[in-house]
């Protein structure tokens, strides 16, 4: 289905792994190649992360190098940054997406600008860790899809998984990479994949393909996205949750769309994007995030400048609303199957 981890061969015989157990052994198999990787966050030591990322990894390594941190995001990152001038990689877990906003200053004004305003002496080396995204019915303040305010600042990289797969190797091309990178992990996918049909049981990764995971060390690059099924009558831009909602539609309405799995949300695969807009000649965008601003608009203007002459209809766009999540009408704001089917018709029917 999805052309996904690289050069995963010498990773070892597949094993069955949640997304958790995944991003656990991405950083697992970090810290054991390289002492200057350092974990810490909210609850992140002795009790192992609000969703068990990080657990066992105290006791393994020890409490210099997966600690807990007082409720300050902005310490969190802050101190994050000084240890990264000195030498360490700090893997930093902000709690929950929604509160990343205080730390917002610090990521900014000095980790994305350290390496340009020191002409390449200093640089900073952080991964921030946050889950993000609905569908387990946190509200509005544990709900939100921020890559839009990361991708709009020069010098972060910004990424976001949809399987396990990609989740382990693309966490340690993050942990690895000299850049400061934004890994945006979407927590209705921690344990199955959801393609937007709340109502419907439950499905573990332990019975899908891309829950099928390399124990060893591998990674995904950085900078490429996935096609996650093809096909050649409308091209689908997404990622995360989506990526699944996505594919729903498409079996739904039975429609040949060939959906990008963007992985990498900046800096961009352009080049596979615009190959299969070129291919297809249609074009849908989908995130879960806020309409205005949000990153689909950049994809939009992306493929408008890059493609105008293959389009044959207008690029549809399939979002979450201007408003925040709300807490008792959660389904009616999540851009499910049905919404994104419809947006289907419309680029492939004309109307």
């Amino acid at each position: 289905m999805a052309e996904s981890a690289q050069d995963t061969a010498l990773a070892g015989e597949p094993v069955p792994m949640t997304m958790i157990q995944a991003l656990r052994s991405a950083l697992d198999i970090t810290m054991g190649r390289d002492d200057n990787v350092i974990v810490y966050g909210e609850d992140v030591g002795f009790f192992g992360g609000v969703f068990r990322v990080t657990e066992g990894l105290q006791a393994k390594y020890g409490k210099t190098r997966c600690f807990d941190a007082p409720i300050s995001e902005s310490g969190i990152v802050g101190t994050a940054i000084g240890m990264a001038a000195y030498g360490l990689r700090p893997a930093v877990e902000i709690q929950f997406a929604d509160y990343v906003y205080p730390a917002y200053d610090q990521i900014v004004s000095e980790l994305a600008r350290l390496r340009h305003r020191s002409a390449g002496d200093f640089f900073a080396p952080i991964t921030i860790r946050m889950p993000c995204g609905g569908g387990i019915y946190g509200g509005q303040t544990h709900s939100q899809s921020p890559e839009a305010v990361f991708t709009h600042v020069s010098g972060l990289r910004t990424v976001m998984p949809s399987n396990p797969v990609d989740a382990k190797g693309l966490l340690i091309a993050s942990l690895e990479c000299d850049d400061p990178v934004i890994f945006l992990e979407p927590k209705r996918l921690y344990n199955g994949p959801f393609d937007g049909h709340h109502d419907k049981p439950v499905v573990p990764w332990s019975k899908h393909e891309l829950g099928k995971v390399p124990p060893g060390y591998y990674t995904v690059p950085l900078d490429s996205a996935a096609i996650f099924r093809p096909g050649k009558a409308v091209t689908v831009l997404t990622y995360g949750t989506m990526v699944w909602v996505s594919e729903c539609a498409a079996r739904e309405t039975g429609i040949d769309a060939e959906i990008i799995d963007l992985r990498s949300i900046w800096p961009l695969d352009l080049e596979t994007i615009v190959n299969s807009v070129r291919k297809t000649g249609r074009c849908v965008v989908v995130h879960e995030a806020t309409r205005t601003s949000g990153f689909g608009a950049e994809l939009v203007a992306l493929v408008q400048e890059h493609c105008f002459y293959e389009l044959e209809a207008p690029i549809e766009r399939v979002t979450g609303f201007d408003t925040p999540y709300p807490h008792a009408q959660e389904w009616a704001y999540f851009p499910g199957p049905a919404r994104v089917g419809a947006a289907l018709k419309r680029a492939v029917e004309g109307n």
